[in-house]
């Protein structure tokens, strides 16, 4: 039995640089394919983030945003909020179009990013999946570690199949991050 419908390497990632110069990004998977960015449902990046600055603005789009190494940062809010964000930190979900500035703590990271348009909405959660894609719902693990034990190398992103052996991937969930997109 297969986990994994289909695997996205992290090795065979481009970056490419931000308009502002503060980092670079990595499209990993968007629906619809090449939609961009007035138009996509939903998008997995990954950025490094270089410097402090403001985040760009996504009206209608909610994000979620977990360090997967370097860092921390905090995220600063106009209500006067903030959210310190690091390696160890549970995924951070926000409004796209609420502005937000990031300051750099500590050295250069990389992140993962989750954004989703109506009608979609995203769980994002460190952890191995509780269940695998079907009806409705998309189901993906980022690998944060080399997991041979399931066929992914770090950063590999991977679509989990409609039944997949769970209990296989529960060992490893130390090492993952899991993202189930669903229709509302």
């Amino acid at each position: 039995m297969t986990n994994f419908s289909e695997i996205h390497r992290g090795a065979e990632r481009c970056f490419a640089p931000w308009k502002n110069g503060g980092g670079e990004t990595a499209e990993i998977l968007c629906v619809p394919e090449g939609a961009g960015f007035d138009a996509f449902g939903w998008r997995i990046s990954t950025a490094k983030v270089a410097q402090s600055g403001p985040f760009s603005s996504f009206p209608g789009v909610q994000r979620s945003l977990t360090v997967i190494e370097g860092g921390p940062m905090r995220l600063s809010f106009p209500d006067g909020s903030a959210r310190v964000l690091g390696e160890a930190d549970a995924p951070f979900g926000f409004s796209g179009e609420v502005a937000c500035d990031c300051d750099l703590l500590g050295p250069e990271l990389l992140d993962l990013n989750v954004m989703v348009r109506a009608p979609y909405r995203a769980e994002v959660y460190r952890g191995a999946p509780r269940r695998g894609s079907g009806a409705g719902l998309t189901c993906l693990v980022f690998a944060l570690d080399d997991l041979p034990q399931i066929g992914l190398l770090r950063h590999d992103l991977a679509r989990l199949a409609e039944a997949p052996d769970t209990d296989a991937l529960a060992p490893q969930g130390d090492a993952l991050v899991t993202i189930e997109i669903s229709e509302a």
